[in-house]
């Protein structure tokens, strides 16, 4: 090893670098065949890693240090601090809920969502949650986690805090607000703009006034998830709710994200259609995503979606004034009762979890219109109900899509009278859609679980498992998981999820939570952008040498053949007197999008013989540095980030 010191006396030539990495490559294979002491702190063993590629599932062993995953393979002559024996199970990343409606509460012990095998929550959608996101995650993260915890900047939020209540439209000044809280909230590390057009005073934004809010939002490359606004105006039609979604998206350059996707009502049956949209659009140059989770039926506010958008302009208060007119009263009641129907199927599709009562059997008791009904208990008191929409053969079709991610539209809970989603969307799939009726492939279902959700909102070192990645993982038995919860009992704990690790933290132990925090606050930086998944059929390369303005040198080679779950070649960073080197010593995964590049791995440094992960980020045209150079970031597990202008 060549001292730091004597380094700095004399330069060395690019020639002497590289025999002086090998020279130290082959003293760190010496030193690790040599080693008695566990080189691990968490060994899984004898596994089947469905590794959230898409790749064949395969047997392997996973080794995890630091909190990162640092191999995958044959670690039979490996040692650890910790081991678990997942014979007979199959190993997975954990699973990535990116439409989470996390109560702050419950975050410190989420045990709803641990017994899921969900590691990662992404919370602020529909449009909702906090303007400020920094305050938000600080917070949450100051009461401990269990899971990961991510956010997005909600439009209706924005909009309600300059706009407020009222259906008007809002001044060029209060546009230029709105857009100043989009992009800090984007700053803040925000995962996206989430949207909630369905719902009030959200609702009254016109397209153009959306499209300006969220325009700041393209420099970031991110996503919008939105809850499609159907109106009376097209009769409820989902069909037109999806087209909206698409054309915001691609209007503003960001990712539309059809959420918690659905045919609702009368337009049941016709799922093809929408799914048609989104391949169109898609062929159009605008990758259009979704999300869905495994049931027929949703949970909203009693009223959110039935009271007619005129009651409800101004708020609570001036509803409840119009509930007090007699003539507006009747037409409420009148609106209500259309909407359920074309959205719901009538009352029969409308069940309150917290009084657990049928509004069908409220209405007959109290001789009643159903519309009535809803008027009268919202005059009491604010209710959520559980609403009925779609069809089998829709659900059927929508999971199946390519692009369409599993997320429960739920999260971390207390409140054990609300959706049975919010203890068994994850397992449910994987039990009766994978196992029992075949609807989805092991490995296709676990990749809509993770890899795919993390590519949508633009994780890159989260969402597979493999060398370099986060230590994320959920051990589940192939043979026993499903899903419990019931309409009538929801709080069912799912069967089947063995282990759980969080940040290389065993989160639940032989299926039962083990109370700790490992959770992370994540934050999104400029670069990483929502894309869509590479195909494992597709191969892909990585190739480029620079200098980086303090004179370190970079050389990266790499590629991952049609096929491969992993990638394989060289990256190596030398400084300019060869003093700090390190290169690849094992390789996760290369995922590449339009002028972007990002690859995980394990490094060998000079000082020590330990694997450590590092994440390689590559912008060939920059978008947040003047003129769009190309720049690279490397993150490497335990020491300072190496970042800036490639030469």
């Amino acid at each position: 090893m060549i001292p730091a010191g004597a380094a700095s006396t004399s330069r060395l030539s690019a020639l002497a670098c590289l025999a002086c990495m090998y020279l130290l490559a082959q003293s760190f294979a010496i030193g690790a065949a040599a080693q008695r002491v566990p080189r691990y702190d968490l060994i899984v063993r004898h596994g089947t890693v469905v590794d959230g590629t898409g790749a064949p599932r395969a047997r392997a062993d996973v080794g995890i240090s630091g909190g990162a995953i640092v191999r995958v393979g044959d670690l039979e002559n490996e040692r650890a601090a910790s081991e678990i024996d997942a014979a007979g199970l199959f190993v997975a990343p954990g699973f990535i809920n990116i439409h989470s409606h996390a109560s702050p509460d419950a975050l410190p012990t989420a045990e709803n969502m641990l017994t899921q095998g969900v590691t990662t929550e992404i919370v602020n959608p529909d449009g909702g949650g906090s303007t400020d996101i920094a305050q938000q995650l600080a917070d949450a993260r100051g009461g401990g986690l269990a899971v990961n915890l991510g956010a997005y900047i909600g439009f209706n939020s924005v909009w309600s805090a300059v706009v407020g209540a009222t259906d008007r439209r809002p001044t060029d000044e209060e546009i230029a607000r709105m857009r100043a809280m989009i992009a800090a909230g984007l700053e803040q590390g925000a995962w996206g703009v989430s949207s909630g057009l369905d719902y009030k005073p959200a609702y009254y934004a016109q397209v153009e006034e959306v499209v300006r809010v969220v325009e700041p939002a393209r420099r970031w490359r991110t996503n919008f998830p939105n809850h499609d606004r159907l109106t009376p105006e097209t009769n409820f039609s989902s069909q037109v709710g999806v087209a909206e979604t698409i054309a915001i998206g691609e209007r503003t350059g960001l990712v539309p994200v059809v959420t918690h996707m659905k045919s609702q009502g009368h337009e049941q049956g016709k799922a093809g259609g929408l799914l048609a949209m989104m391949d169109a659009a898609t062929r159009r140059g605008a990758f259009t995503a979704a999300d869905v989770y495994p049931y027929l039926a949703g949970q909203t506010g009693l009223g959110a979606l039935t009271i007619p958008a005129w009651a409800q302009d101004g708020g609570r208060d001036a509803m409840l004034a119009r509930f007090r007119d007699p003539q507006q009263r009747a037409r409420i009641v009148k609106e209500t009762e259309a909407a359920m129907d074309a959205r719901f199927g009538g009352a029969a599709g409308v069940y309150l979890p917290a009084i657990k009562r049928e509004l069908a059997d409220i209405a007959k008791e109290q001789q009643v219109s159903p519309g009535e009904a809803v008027v009268r208990i919202l005059e009491q008191r604010n209710e959520t109900g559980i609403m009925r929409f779609g069809s089998e053969d829709d659900l059927v079709k929508i999971l199946e899509y390519p692009a369409a991610a599993i997320a429960c539209d739920c999260g971390a809970t207390l409140n054990t009278r609300q959706h049975p989603r919010a203890w068994g969307t994850f397992p449910r799939v994987l039990g009766r859609y994978v196992r029992e009726r075949h609807v989805l492939t092991w490995e296709d279902a676990v990749r809509k679980m993770t890899a795919l959700p993390a590519n949508t909102i633009g994780m890159v070192d989260r969402g597979f498992l493999a060398p370099g990645m986060a230590a994320d993982v959920t051990i589940f038995d192939p043979a026993t998981i499903i899903d419990r919860a019931t309409y009538e009992d929801p709080a069912q704990r799912s069967e089947g999820v063995r282990f759980v690790v969080v940040n290389g933290v065993v989160a639940v132990r032989d299926g039962r939570p083990t109370g700790e925090r490992a959770g992370r606050v994540l934050a999104r930086t400029p670069h990483m952008p929502s894309r869509p998944m590479n195909a494992v059929t597709a191969p892909r390369r990585l190739a480029l040498r620079g200098t980086l303005a303090d004179g370190s040198r970079i050389a990266i080679d790499v590629t991952q053949p049609a096929g491969a779950a992993r990638a394989k070649g060289a990256v190596r960073v030398i400084d300019t007197h060869c003093a700090a080197v390190f290169w690849a010593g094992e390789l996760g995964v290369l995922q590449t999008a339009p002028r972007w590049a990002s690859v995980t791995g394990t490094t060998r440094a000079t000082r020590s013989a330990e694997p450590r992960a590092f994440t390689a980020t590559v912008e060939q045209a920059d978008p947040f540095v003047a003129g769009g150079p190309r720049t690279i970031t490397v993150e490497r597990q335990g020491q300072p980030a190496l970042s800036g202008v490639l030469k």
